[in-house]
């Protein structure tokens, strides 16, 4: 209602301004001599006024004829069950129905005028109180508008009403060279009530379907995706010389080749079996036998020691003084000869004494249980490691 009034407020304004038409055309009345005033015309500008005002305003509910008639359009109508016959769907309509979206998707980019046809004039229009609506555009007047609209850029930018991309929406172009959503259009129509431009303020303005905004979107979307694709293959080719050719920086050459050695290590890690249980024992199988063939070599190598050598050992044994065993830390039972040692206070002791050919002394079972503790058939002094020859000594 509220709408209503606005628009009755401004049809009024609107009506002030053709006061003069009307007052001269009902002075020309008055003052003709030929004829009296008669009061049809006065009648006549009045309904005309009026019904202009109501299809202008779109209250389409009123009716001049009959005011207080309602048209009740889903009123229920008697059906004869007899004459009613089934409907056989034979695929038909539904081929024509495809055929039919086929053809609307091949014109998707056809422009179009979706108001080819004026609408009819009202009795004030065609008395001339009110100006009647301009004829419809041609073709090259059609053709301007777009240019004009193209210059202005208007489809390059956001949507006046919704203030979004058109990207692929129904757009239009007005007579006045503005761009509009389609769907916005309407709305602002049913909202304001009246066909007036959002941005000019023009009446009564003719309406085109263009397409202009689905093609800079298709455009602006094909560019993204050739940008990204480039992108991405500059990007590979960079990589690709990057693990191919080595940098001139000096820190940069030295990751390279750093990371070249561990790729070419992980790589042979890969191509072989890297059991390492089976690989170490394999080795100790490898050195075990080593070990063998060794000691045979040494038993074969080493003469026997004579007696004259035993005694040269003996008397070097008793210059190093040692009195105690190296293993148990206990006093040895000595020979006569290293009893005859100056200073020599040691008690004597049960266990036998063994001399070894590197001039070491140690107790016989000391000696005999450091050997079953090492592995081998060669056994080495526990203090020089030397392989040796052992002689029991007598106290």
């Amino acid at each position: 209602m509220l709408r209503n009034a606005v628009l009755m407020d401004h049809h009024v304004l609107q009506l002030k301004s053709n006061k003069t038409c009307c007052s001269s055309f009902l002075s020309s009345k008055k003052t003709s001599k030929d004829k009296p005033f008669n009061h049809e015309p006065l009648t006549l500008i009045a309904a005309a006024l009026q019904d202009h005002m109501l299809h202008d305003l779109q209250l389409q509910n009123l009716s001049l004829a009959s005011p207080f008639r309602i048209n009740n359009k889903n009123s229920c109508r008697l059906v004869n069950k007899g004459v009613v016959k089934a409907v056989v769907d034979t695929g038909l309509r539904r081929k024509n129905v495809s055929q039919q979206q086929n053809k609307m998707e091949n014109d998707a980019e056809e422009e179009y005028v979706l108001d080819p046809c004026p609408p009819p004039l009202s009795l004030a229009q065609k008395l001339g109180l009110v100006e009647a609506p301009s004829l419809p555009l041609t073709v090259a007047e059609w053709n301007k508008v777009k240019r004009r609209s193209i210059e202005q850029g208007d489809s390059s930018q956001p949507c006046v009403i919704c203030r979004e991309e058109f990207e692929l929406h129904p757009q239009v172009l007005l007579s006045c060279s503005h761009v509009f959503h389609k769907a916005c259009l309407q709305a602002f129509e049913k909202f304001t009530g009246r066909k007036i431009c959002p941005m000019c303020r023009k009446m009564q303005y003719q309406t085109r379907v263009i397409h202009d905004g689905a093609r800079l979107f298709k455009t602006k979307c094909a560019t993204r995706i050739q940008a990204c694709w480039r992108g991405y293959i500059v990007r590979k080719w960079y990589k690709n010389i990057r693990r191919t050719i080595p940098p001139q920086n000096i820190k940069l050459r030295k990751i390279f080749f750093t990371e070249k050695f561990e790729e070419i290590s992980n790589r042979l890690l890969r191509s072989y079996d890297t059991n390492i249980d089976a690989f170490f024992s394999e080795i100790d199988d490898c050195i075990a036998a080593s070990r063998n063939v060794l000691q045979q070599l040494d038993k074969k190598s080493v003469p026997e020691i004579s007696e004259a050598e035993w005694e040269k050992i003996q008397i070097q044994a008793v210059r190093r003084e040692i009195f105690d065993c190296p293993i148990c830390i206990m006093p040895l039972c000595l020979t006569n000869y290293i009893q005859s040692c100056p200073g020599n206070s040691t008690a004597p002791c049960s266990r036998q004494t063994v001399l070894l050919s590197c001039s070491h002394v140690f107790h016989h079972t000391c000696l005999q249980a450091f050997e079953d503790f090492s592995f081998g058939e060669i056994h080495i002094c526990p203090l020089c490691r030397s392989c040796y020859q052992k002689r029991i000594l007598m106290c």
